[in-house]
């Protein structure tokens, strides 16, 4: 085992739990649909926070061969992957709850920005330690860049409609970007 993969067991686990944390909130809201409000935005803001992780922890693999393992690095990859964890336990609410869309309608905005700073964090990494030389062909402007003004404006604006379109936007691009290779 190098030294990255004993690191990566780390962030493994973090982003397993956050996993965990997503698909636990979505068993409980199963367990009391008889009598709470599921509707859609929830659904999709779990959705694309799960595609997310798995692709976070994909690419986390990938750049295996130029993350330096130091002190500094580790310690972001702490951050990055603790913000996940955190902002998938905001999917879905503890305890006694009734409406999920004024769960969602409190939460959402943490949540996005949670991924935008993951994101970020993940194209500085990218940009920083490699040498992507499709780094703005038309592929990757569509499928990686264009994630950013959209977690933007759903961040930023209030309606409801305009987040969950941005968030149909956002999960499209993960089966895109399978078929777009």
């Amino acid at each position: 085992m190098n030294g990255f993969e004993y690191i990566f067991t780390l962030f493994g686990l973090l982003l397993g739990l956050a996993l965990a944390e997503g698909l636990g909130g979505l068993a409980r809201v199963l367990k009391a649909r008889h009598h709470v409000h599921v509707g859609w935005p929830t659904a999709l803001l779990g959705l694309f926070v799960s595609c997310d992780l798995v692709t976070f922890w994909l690419y986390g693999w990938e750049l295996r061969e130029v993350i330096p393992i130091t002190w500094p690095a580790i310690f972001g990859g702490f951050v990055v992957t603790a913000i996940y964890y955190l902002a998938a336990s905001l999917i879905f609410p503890d305890g006694d709850f009734e409406d999920l869309d004024a769960h969602f309608d409190r939460h959402y905005r943490t949540v996005l920005a949670g991924v935008f700073v993951c994101n970020a964090a993940f194209f500085a990494t990218l940009v920083t330690l490699t040498d992507v030389p499709g780094l703005f062909t038309l592929r990757f402007v569509v499928v990686g860049w264009s994630a950013f003004p959209a977690l933007l404006l759903a961040i930023c604006t209030r309606d409801r409609r305009v987040v969950m379109g941005c968030l149909v936007y956002l999960i499209s691009l993960y089966p895109l970007a399978v078929v777009w290779a």
